[in-house]
Formats: C-alpha cells, sequence, structure tokens
C-alpha cells in the first residue's frame, strides 16, 4: 500500500513540477537575481512528508534558477515582508544563520532581503563543502554558518548559544527537504565537511562556527 502511495506522489511530482517554469539556466556572476516562488505550487505538505528522504546519489545535472531560487526560499527566504521573518523559525528571533550556496562555479551567500545570492569565492570549492564523494559532483551544496556574535547580549554559555545556532540550522535544512522533496528534487542533510578551511576560504573570524551542510539536486 505504501508503495501504491509513493508511486501516486511521485506522479503529482512531475505532473506539478510540469506545471511551473523551471529551465531558465542560471547565470553565475558577482550576483545572482533569483525569481520569487509561486504562492502555490509544488505538493501538499503531507504529500512532501511522504517523499521525504536522504539521497546518496546524485546526476551532475544543474537546477534551473526557478529551482536554485525555490530552495534558497526555502531555507532562509523572507515570508513575512512586515518584518522581515523568515520561512524558518529562529530562537530568540537572533537569526544567526547565514546559508552559502557551493556550486562548481562559486561560492555564493545567500541574501533574503534582495532574494539574491552574492558571490564571496570563485571557482568550485564543494570539496570543502562536503566529506563524501556523492557531494562533489552535485549541482548544490548549501553550508549553514552562524555568527556567534549575535548573542553576545543574552550573556549565555557559548555551549547555549550554539545550541541555538543548531536549532536554527536544522529548520533551515528541514525547510529544504520539504520542498525538495515536494518539487521533485533530491537532498540530505549531513555533518561532515571541512570546516576550518570554509571558513578560512570565505574569510570568517573566530566567532563564526560552521554548523550543518546539505546536498540538493537530482
Amino acid at each position: 500500500m505504501k508503495t501504491l502511495i509513493l508511486a501516486l506522489l511521485m506522479t503529482l511530482v512531475v505532473s506539478c513540477s510540469s506545471n511551473e517554469p523551471q529551465n531558465t539556466p542560471i547565470t553565475y556572476g558577482d550576483t545572482i537575481a533569483l525569481p520569487q516562488p509561486a504562492p502555490q505550487g509544488g505538493l501538499t505538505i503531507n504529500e512532501a512528508l511522504w517523499l521525504r528522504a536522504s539521497s546518496r546519489e546524485y546526476a551532475d545535472t544543474p537546477l534551473s534558477l526557478e529551482e536554485l531560487g525555490g530552495v534558497m526560499w526555502a531555507a532562509a527566504g523572507i515570508n513575512r515582508p512586515e518584518n522581515s521573518h523568515l520561512t524558518a523559525p529562529s530562537a530568540m528571533a537572533v537569526y544567526s544563520v547565514d546559508v552559502y550556496a557551493f556550486t562548481p562555479e562559486g561560492v555564493y551567500r545567500y541574501d533574503a532581503a534582495s532574494h539574491t545570492l552574492v558571490r564571496c569565492a570563485e571557482g568550485d570549492h564543494r570539496e570543502l563543502s562536503a566529506m563524501q564523494e556523492f557531494a562533489y559532483t552535485a549541482p548544490l551544496n548549501l553550508v549553514y554558518i552562524a555568527d556567534m556574535a549575535k548573542y553576545d547580549r543574552f550573556r549565555m554559555a557559548p555551549e547555549q548559544s550554539l545550541h541555538y545556532a543548531g536549532m536554527d540550522a536544522a529548520g533551515y535544512a528541514e525547510n529544504v527537504n520539504l520542498y525538495a522533496a515536494g518539487h521533485g528534487l533530491k537532498s540530505i542533510t549531513r555533518g561532515l565537511l571541512r570546516r576550518e578551511e570554509v571558513l578560512t576560504l570565505l574569510g570568517l573570524g573566530d566567532h563564526y562556527k560552521v554548523v550543518l551542510s546539505q546536498t540538493v539536486g537530482k
């Protein structure tokens, strides 16, 4: 019975995806302007939950601009413009976590306010964002990095602030997992990556912590 349900849901994924424009190639540059995701699209949340699974096999097929924009918005996009709050929750509304996209052409930081990706480093650095070979050729790896200085005003123990940052990053990542499942993509959340090398590449100081990473593709 479950196999039948999953087969029907996969048919829905293809059907829903075919009704959405998802074929614009990504033009890489200093800034990538992302299209706003439609208020309606993809599968229902229940259908996406049925399909959500961690995948360790990826084609090197690139994402479209629409797919990239949807993934980034799902992770940490603005869904309440009146107060700039995001799609994912944040403990005490600190929003300490930034999302970095590791692509074949460079590393980009997601700017939620403008819904753009801003290049931080040129070239293919996907091997820093993972320690598993399947991620090296996947079209997109996300790295979630927290600015721990944003917790200083709360005067809490370092382990407590890191716990909150981990909660936030996990929320971002699960948004991506559900978006991927609902739009015919594959994903997996990962803990293994070259943390210090990532921070060095991005020129981030000691008050930054790499929290999580994630692979997205087809």
